[in-house]
């Protein structure tokens, strides 16, 4: 695939030959096959945060953490400014979005089926409380869609940035966010994902392991994004950062505002 996109790159939009064909062809079904496979992601990531359900085997523990930061360290490695410039060496830049989609979703699939059941209870919500808990995971998701509206929900996806690829149509510049949620938080959609995560009725150990590792992962993934921020936006990021903190409630280190 890769030689075949950058023959489309070479070649350019005006050509049809047989190579240029297939490059358009393989780009739209990585495309479409991306949005797919998200869905089906998005669909079994509410299932497995909703009842963490797996199977019992030896061992499940070091296996548990290492599929958790399985997906954490590629999907923070892709986004690194240094790597997607060389990804652009064979990928088209309009495919980048569903490359980084493509590799979260397979990460966490993967997670999904090789996760190991601990059957080790540490706490469980029973009546009123139980009903909160799931409020509070249900409201998480609903923030967690609320966000990413706000940023963008194609360019989560890749969807945006494919089909201004597919449509040979120059992107518009995206815009810097500071309204909505962003104006009390930098990163609504990691407080969202903290909600998916520690708002469950029944913490087993293998979940308690998911919600320590994932949550490390956000707060070192704030800095992360801060840094892609402030090399993409400037001196606007620095000054809007000086102002809000990363998270409410938890704001401090690499969470907490800009020293002026």
């Amino acid at each position: 695939m890769s030689i075949l996109l950058q023959t489309e790159s070479a070649q350019g939009v005006g050509d049809h030959s047989p190579a240029f064909r297939l490059s358009r062809f393989a780009g739209f079904c990585f495309g479409i096959g991306t949005q797919l496979l998200f869905l089906w992601t998005v669909i079994y990531l509410f299932l497995f945060l909703r009842y963490c359900s797996g199977s019992s085997y030896a061992g499940w523990w070091w296996s548990d953490f290492l599929m958790a930061a399985g997906f954490a360290i590629p999907h923070s490695i892709l986004l690194l400014p240094a790597v997607q410039k060389r990804i652009r060496n064979w990928l088209p830049p309009g495919l980048l979005g569903c490359l980084h989609c493509s590799v979260t979703c397979i990460s966490l699939l993967l997670m999904f089926g090789w996760w190991g059941s601990s059957g080790i209870v540490l706490w469980e919500a029973r009546g009123w409380l139980k009903s909160l808990v799931l409020a509070c995971f249900y409201g998480s998701w609903v923030a967690l869609l609320y966000s990413l509206y706000w940023t963008g929900f194609g360019y989560q996806t890749g969807l945006t940035q494919w089909w201004y690829w597919w449509t040979n149509t120059k992107p518009p510049r995206r815009p810097f966010l500071t309204t909505g949620a962003f104006r009390y938080m930098r990163h609504p959609v990691y407080m969202s994902f903290l909600g998916l995560v520690w708002f469950t009725p029944t913490m087993t150990l293998d979940h308690a392991i998911l919600t320590a590792v994932w949550t490390l992962y956000i707060y070192a993934g704030s800095w992360f994004k801060d840094r892609r921020l402030l090399h993409f936006v400037g001196e606007e990021y620095r000054s809007y950062a000086q102002r809000v903190p990363g998270l409410p409630l938890i704001a401090f280190g690499s969470l907490n505002r800009f020293k002026a």
